[in-house]
């Protein structure tokens, strides 16, 4: 005998793992590792896609609180006596510097 004959040839442990039987046997549980990925993966969509639509309300949001306030100051401002004042002036309409005089209606008792 040759010294190479003597020497046992070392085993793949691999080899035995990836045999046809045993993908054949796994196949439902590599499926199922398949679901389960493109589940995360969409997730991770619905998560980025919530996330900017939260991003995009908050801006509107912020915007709309402006316009508000700003609508809010010039209505106060308007409103102001000397500003109404001037508006309807071009109408002929003018402040009345005397006191109003309450009318007093009698009754006809029947």
């Amino acid at each position: 005998m040759s010294e190479t004959e003597k020497i046992p040839q070392a085993k793949n442990p691999l080899k035995g793992l990836f045999n046809y039987q045993w993908i054949l046997k796994n196949i439902p549980f590599f499926l199922f590792l398949s679901v389960l990925a493109v589940l995360y993966i969409a997730n991770g969509h619905l998560a980025d896609k919530t996330v900017r639509n939260i991003n995009n309300t908050t801006k509107e949001l912020k915007e709309l609180q402006y316009e508000y306030k700003t609508l809010k100051s010039e209505v106060m401002f308007k409103s102001e006596e000397q500003q109404v004042i001037k508006a309807t002036e071009p109408l002929g309409l003018k402040v009345i510097k005397e006191t109003p005089v309450r009318l007093k209606s009698e009754r006809v008792n029947e």
